[in-house]
């Protein structure tokens, strides 16, 4: 089994998926540089596997700063995470996790800065091993929502890759399939990173679990030939109303699945619900270069000089959402109280 990311002696190792299918690659990354860089040029992404890297940098970067001064030392700290908080503005996993190294920082920092450094590596850690118990504990709710012989529709990457292992949405279809449940799923191509087709195709194929791929314009149309029993997506932000921020072209799912009476799931874990946030206007949406969607890698496939726009997330309002799928069960309408009470059951 591959491992999305990794913490080394060397340094962390990644999978590399903007090279995916065709190559699997696993750059070791030095330095916190190169790892916020690896954040920003999606050569890791999906909302948890991303706030699993920032950890993994931060550490990485504060066992690197060449200083026994501790005002300099929390000077070099702080400018790490500004780094990282700069990478990519939607998921909030990403200052989830910044803001548990500042915590364990300000716990250890009195104890000297060996005992800091050593703190910061072992939450790291802890992070991404937690990720997995987490998915798999959100598997467990999600498949009792997945029947016997459903055909399940996912957008983008929501799987191993996404997170530190086994995922959040195509978790839910692991354990619905590790139950017996004979699953197969239909997955979007994901234009214009190609999430669906490069990474959700070559995951399940691992897994050998049944997977069809189709364009993203094809949806409705196996949505009215009743070939659709629900629509499962992951989120990488989730607002405390149940608005959910996902890859672009899961907003467009949301309301044909509606038309077409199919439930609509989201499988998150509670670190992706941002009750800070009232609603999903209040999301802030990543823009992206427009290159990736005037072309396919090197290959363009508009006119020279075409523009084009490249916003990475939508936001599906809470009216489609039939349920969110979190590793404390599930929650349904009205979110803002049912999330609530998952995130804060005290």
């Amino acid at each position: 089994m591959f491992k999305t990311i990794e913490w080394t002696d060397e340094g962390v190792v990644m999978i590399d998926q903007r090279k995916l299918p065709s190559q699997e690659v696993y750059p070791v990354l030095k330095t916190y540089v190169e790892v916020a860089r690896a954040i920003k040029e999606m050569v890791i992404r999906g909302a948890p596997a991303i706030g699993v890297a920032a950890a993994m940098g931060i550490a990485l970067g504060a066992r690197h700063i060449k200083t026994e001064n501790p005002e300099e030392f929390e000077k070099a700290f702080l400018n790490i995470c500004e780094t990282f908080a700069e990478t990519r503005p939607t998921a909030v996993n990403l200052f989830w996790a910044i803001t548990k190294m500042k915590q364990v920082y300000l716990k250890f920092k009195e104890t000297g800065l060996g005992s800091v450094v050593s703190a910061l590596k072992n939450e790291a850690l802890h992070i991404q091993k937690e990720d997995v118990l987490l998915n798999r504990m959100m598997g467990g709710h999600g498949a009792k929502l997945i029947k016997d012989q459903d055909c399940v529709l996912t957008h983008c990457n929501a799987g191993a890759l996404a997170t530190a292992g086994y995922g959040t949405a195509l978790g839910v279809v692991r354990s619905a399939v590790e139950q017996g449940k004979r699953v197969s799923v239909l997955a979007d191509e994901t234009r214009p990173f190609l999430q669906g087709a490069r990474l959700t195709v070559w995951e399940l194929q691992k897994d050998q679990i049944p997977v069809t791929l189709i364009t993203d314009s094809m949806a409705g149309y196996f949505m009215k030939n009743q070939e659709v029993n629900c629509v499962l997506i992951g989120a990488d932000r989730v607002a405390a109303n149940g608005d959910v921020a996902n890859k672009i072209g899961s907003y467009s799912l949301a309301v044909l699945a509606r038309a077409h009476g199919i439930p609509f799931y989201v499988a998150a874990p509670l670190s992706t619900i941002d009750l800070n946030v009232s609603n999903g206007e209040e999301i802030p949406i990543e823009q992206r270069s427009p290159s990736e969607v005037i072309s396919l890698g090197k290959t363009f496939i508009a006119p020279n000089g075409t523009k084009a726009k490249n916003p990475a997330f939508d936001v599906t309002p809470n009216i489609y959402v039939s349920a969110i799928i979190t590793e404390e069960g599930i929650a349904r309408p009205p979110f803002i109280e049912s999330l609530r009470l998952l995130k804060n059951p005290s």
